[in-house]
């Protein structure tokens, strides 16, 4: 089985990114096809990024560092729950992507995103996107966007998605899956040639 982490990306108290990282982690389960761990920014708790080398060195000094590193490093895919902040994505998540490189290298990613109002946490997605590609991880077009997302929290606090957001988590599970496969070669090859 591939490993999948899956990034819940807010920090503050109230956050219900990991409600939401909860139910993708499920989902996940049930496909069969991949191990899954969450990891949740708001428990590991990186400070802000203060590593005196650039990650392109990969020489850590500090122990948060090396264990985040690993944790990413062992991935084949990636799914991002993301909150929208102000139009993009949370600081917490920015940081967390700062502090590694070549980690992130050759493997897919899903995103999951959501927000209080109607647009679903779009434009965070599109900011996201965009910082990934520079790491060389693919930002699937297949993904779940949340939009008011009050309206599915239901009177316990449980997260209860509607057959839309079902229907478009399957879809972006299957595509991930494709993605993985074919990623892995990808990579396996560029560090091949880097080792010649």
């Amino acid at each position: 089985m591939y490993k999948l982490k899956i990034i819940s990306s807010t920090v503050r108290p109230g956050r219900k990114g990991p409600m939401i990282a909860g139910w993708i982690k499920d989902v996940a389960e049930k496909s069969g096809a991949f191990e899954v761990e969450v990891l949740d920014l708001g428990e590991i708790n990186l400070p802000l990024m203060n590593e005196p080398l650039h990650p392109i060195m990969q020489q850590y000094e500090h122990e948060y560092t090396k264990q985040w590193a690993a944790k990413i490093d062992e991935a084949d895919a990636f799914i991002f729950v993301t909150a929208e902040y102000d139009y993009s994505y949370p600081a917490s998540l920015k940081n967390a992507i700062e502090y590694l490189m070549h980690e992130w290298a050759y493997k897919p990613a899903g995103i999951v995103s959501y927000s209080l109002g109607p647009f679903a946490g779009v434009r965070a997605v599109q900011s996201l996107k965009a910082d990934l590609i520079s790491l060389r991880v693919v930002g699937l077009a297949e993904m779940v966007n949340i939009p008011s997302l009050t309206q599915f929290v239901n009177d316990d606090g449980i997260f209860t998605p509607n057959e839309i957001l079902s229907k478009s988590a399957d879809m972006m599970l299957t595509q991930l899956l494709r993605w993985t496969k074919g990623m892995k070669l990808i990579k396996e090859e560029a560090f091949d040639n880097v080792a010649v």
